[in-house]
């Protein structure tokens, strides 16, 4: 029988990778995409007891034992990374060498990169189920992830085995990293900082989990065809993803629209719904060298219907996939951001999906604490515990539908009074907030709550209800207080507010910046604030240096490391050790050396992508982001033209050369913002061709700007833009990147600029412009942006030369409208007041670059300061002040104790 099987299910002609010698697998090994040799398939017989020996060998090579050995791998065993990359390469791909491609390549590595993962993801799960820690679940409906290999290889710490391994088989590493497609299912800042919290969650060895959605779509790829922004869908999942594991066993139902049932007792029940089923994708996320490896849980939308035959029979195909199509529409696009919210249902469908099965989720998880599937001898039958064994962060109010969807199980399931199951929700709730633009603000219309969540919307009443009833006694009398506190908007359409929603159903809300944290307790939520002070608290933000410096640049790390050892990697305050080098003449010129490499690098890209040269030795400008009015590119675009103007007049003039980038996405019906882009494109055409300007000022439009691009792009830079409205952007995390990466910063005072000024000095940031109270000391006052333009001879020339077809003269009225935004109606976001300061900070900016030695000192300076903007920093004051959590460490040696049990505090 066992022959039989063997022959007939695993040897298929007489060959097994698991029969084989010793020295066949060395041969085998060896015979890579270099070796010149074919696919090493080969029949031969085998004896009884080989046979045998194979089933045995089949066996181990299934077990825990044989994934775990894989984390022993060193310079020793790389002839296992090539055994395991040929055997993907064959076997998992199917592809012999003489048809396999770059692409195949890259999957045979990604793939053998993921079964080292694995013993560490294996391991962590069993530590966690052995000792029931307090579980983190990040809820978030974008998670910008990027490019996935690298990352992972460094974390594990088998990069460079894997290159050497590589390079022996005739590969090059940075040719295979550059195949992989962005997993770009984020906007920009919001889901790029829970990518970066995963990463420093696994690093701190914290129990947790990220929560999203598996959209089919990522944001929208964009072209740039005859300067206007066109968008392509971002199709991520066209050639598969390595590195996901689809749990089918793990499916959930999921219910929209039906009917409320009053049952006796006072109770509720939800019926007559439609059904989606969830259907979870799981991806690895390693910590760095620390053997802990978590979880990032992505939903895809399933039809629960099967096709009716009935419909081919009476010829109607498309009858008989519309429901599956509908269905599955909820995971199929990520919605681009614009800062202006509107209540569309599938967007909604999209929230409450993600909130139902990652409820369910925790809650089998909970119930089922030692293994996560159903045991009688291990299960929870009280939720007493729940806020101690669980924290659900809320990453802004996409997901506070969670809160009457906790409640419903709570109190229609569970059958808990209502008292005992709001206790549970408040406590086991976190909030954070990113935005304080009003019209970004979620309020989801009442009726189409109504009808797509119907038992949802009578808990957000009897929320509000006991809420206001605190309010009133809190504040008695107060009546217009009250209004302002209210759940429900009765203003224009009556809609529920989600970010009141939030507030009211956590124990903690959090700003992302010390300044955004202020603007919400003493302006957007001043009337929560005054009622729970205790709630609110500033978190901000962070990157990890992991991606952002490790990873993306290996000159400045490398020299980094050379100077202080390599602890700054998993604590970034050791780069305080850098300041003294600050005054060392070797020291900053390896610095200078180091920037010259990616900038030479960027440039190089420039070439081959754009067909424009650049010099590397130019002041490389750059403004990366959302395209967005309150980012104010505009701006950026005012002082170009001023500099090309000065230019024009006076062609032989002592110019410091500059090399300006900006790049970023506009929503696709934000009308400003692709303006704007046809703007920056227009005076890049006319900047660039204009032989007066002689190479001292290029402007490129960066298409199509990604995490990938960002890697390229933000090592190389000198100046990083970073100039919002003051008051405006929460907090920003491009300007972190740029600063521990060796960018000086031009800024106003906002978001997370405020802070950045503190650590650095403000000798070694650029900051002009007007703060927040100025911001609205003028408004007040009656803004008259046209007093600014009449008063200022540079302004008016840029902005009548916009206006009058200067940089557009096939339609000289085209950008009209921008600058009617401006002098016609209100400047929104004081562009024109802020003018003269940008361009006499720009000046100075100018002058101080021509000191190498003394802009080289500031970037060191600036280096040195950056520790305070590591995620781990931020995530390790998540964990102790909101979520009480604490790590969990997963050791490899299993002799001993793998960990201690955790000691948890008191929920709070």
């Amino acid at each position: 029988h066992q022959r039989r099987y063997l022959n007939s299910h695993i040897l298929g002609n007489g060959w097994s990778h698991s029969t084989m010698s010793a020295e066949e697998d060395k041969k085998e090994a060896g015979s890579g995409p270099s070796s010149g040799t074919t696919s090493p398939f080969r029949s031969r017989a085998l004896s009884q007891d080989e046979e045998i020996q194979a089933a045995r060998r089949r066996q181990e090579s299934i077990s825990f034992d044989y994934v775990a050995g894989l984390e022993q791998l060193s310079e020793d065993n790389m002839l296992a990374i090539r055994s395991l990359f040929n055997r993907h390469l064959h076997c998992t791909l199917a592809k012999e060498l003489s048809v396999a491609t770059e692409r195949d390549y890259y999957l045979s590595l990604a793939y053998t990169v993921r079964d080292h993962v694995m013993a560490g993801w294996f391991e962590t799960q069993q530590v966690y189920y052995r000792h029931d820690p307090k579980r983190v679940y990040y809820l978030s409906l974008e998670f910008y992830m990027g490019r996935t290999l690298t990352n992972t290889m460094i974390n594990l710490g088998i990069r460079g085995l894997c290159t050497k391994a590589l390079y022996k088989m005739g590969l090059k590493m940075e040719e295979l990293e550059e195949v992989e497609v962005d997993a770009g299912l984020g906007n920009g800042g919001l889901g790029r900082l829970a990518a970066c919290f995963l990463d420093s969650m696994a690093s701190l060895s914290l129990p947790a989990y990220g929560y999203g959605i598996r959209y089919e779509y990522g944001i929208f790829e964009q072209r740039i065809r005859d300067g206007y922004q066109e968008e392509t869908p971002d199709h991520w999942l066209e050639y598969g993803n390595p590195w996901e594991i689809a749990r089918p066993e793990y499916i959930l139902p999921i219910h929209f629209y039906g009917d409320v049932k009053w049952l006796p007792g006072g109770k509720f029940e939800w019926s007559g719904s439609q059904i989606v089923l969830a259907l979870p994708y799981d991806t690895p996320i390693p910590g760095y060298r620390n053997h802990t490896v978590n979880t990032m849980r992505l939903w895809s939308a399933r039809s629960p219907n099967s096709f009716d035959l009935s419909y081919f029979n009476h010829g109607n195909y498309i009858k008989a996939v519309i429901d599956r199509n509908l269905a599955e529409n909820i995971s199929r696009v990520l919605y681009p951001n614009d800062n202006v919210f509107e209540g569309k249902e599938l967007r909604l469908k999209q929230e409450y999906f993600l909130v139902s099965a990652t409820l369910q989720d925790i809650i089998r998880r909970y119930k089922n604490f030692r293994t996560g599937a159903a045991d009688s001898q291990y299960q929870r039958t009280s939720f007493e515990e729940f806020p101690r064994k669980c924290a659900i962060q809320l990453n802004d109010t996409h997901p506070s539908l969670a809160i009457p969807e906790l409640m419903r199980i709570l109190v229609d399931l569970e059958r808990l009074p209502w008292a005992e199951a709001w206790n549970i929700c408040c406590k086991t709730f976190s909030y954070t907030n990113h935005t304080i633009l009003p019209e970004a603000l979620e309020r989801w219309p009442v009726s189409l709550l109504e009808r797509v969540l119907p038992r949802h919307l009578m808990i957000v009443y009897e929320i509000n209800r006991r809420h206001l009833d605190h309010v009133i006694t809190v504040f008695p009398g107060d009546i217009e207080r009250r209004n302002r506190m209210s759940l429900i908007d009765e203003h224009g359409e009556k809609s529920v507010n989600m970010a009141h929603l939030s507030i009211v159903g956590s124990h903690a809300v959090n700003g992302v910046a010390g300044l955004h944290t202020e603007i919400l307790k003493n302006s957007t939520f001043k009337d929560f604030f005054e009622l729970w002070p205790e709630k609110f608290q500033n978190k901000t933000n962070g990157i990890t240096p992991r991606r952002w410096l490790l990873q993306c640049n290996v000159p400045l790390a490398t020299l980094i490391t050379e100077r202080i050892g390599e602890a700054w990697i998993k604590d970034l305050d050791q780069l305080a050790a850098l300041r003294p080098l600050a005054d060392d003449a070797k020291f900053l010129a390896d610095v200078i050396d180091a920037k010259l490499v990616n900038k030479k690098k960027l440039a190089k890209y420039l070439a081959k992508q754009y067909g424009i040269e650049v010099n590397p030795h130019t002041l490389f400008d750059i403004q990366v982001k959302r395209l967005h009015e309150y980012k104010r590119q505009l701006l950026n675009v005012l002082h170009i033209v001023t500099l090309y103007n000065r230019m024009k007049k006076n062609p032989r003039g002592d110019f410091v050369p500059r090399t300006v980038l900006i790049g970023g996405k506009a929503a696709p019906g934000y009308y400003m913002a692709k303006m704007i882009i046809k703007l920056i494109t227009s005076v890049a055409d006319v900047v660039n061709s204009d032989p007066d300007v002689c190479g001292r000022l290029k402007v490129i439009f960066l298409e199509n700007y990604r995490v990938s691009l960002a890697e390229k792009v933000i090592p190389a830079a000198d100046l990083s833009q970073q100039i919002s409205t003051a008051g405006t952007e929460a907090s920003g995390t491009g300007n972190m990147k740029f600063m521990i990466n060796g960018a000086l910063t031009v800024g106003t005072l906002d978001g997370a600029n405020v802070e950045m000024l503190q650590e650095v000095g403000k000798d070694n940031i650029f900051i002009f412009g007007m703060t927040v109270e100025e911001v609205e000391a003028l408004k007040q006052g009656g803004y008259d942006p046209v007093k600014y333009y009449e008063g200022n001879p540079e302004l008016k020339q840029v902005l009548d030369q916009i206006r009058d077809g200067h940089f557009s003269p096939d339609a000289p009225d085209r950008f009209h409208n921008l600058i009617n935004s401006l002098l016609v109606h209100g400047d929104r976001f004081c562009l024109l007041a802020d003018f003269a300061a940008y361009i006499a900070m720009q000046d100075r900016i100018s002058d101080e670059f021509r000191n190498k030695e003394g802009w080289a000192r500031k970037c060191v300076l600036n280096i040195a300061a950056g520790g305070f903007f590591s995620s781990d920093r931020t995530i390790k004051q998540y964990a102790s002040e909101i979520w009480k959590a604490v790590p969990v460490p997963v050791k490899r040696d299993k002799k001993k104790d793998d960990t201690k049990e955790a000691k948890e505090p008191a929920a709070p």
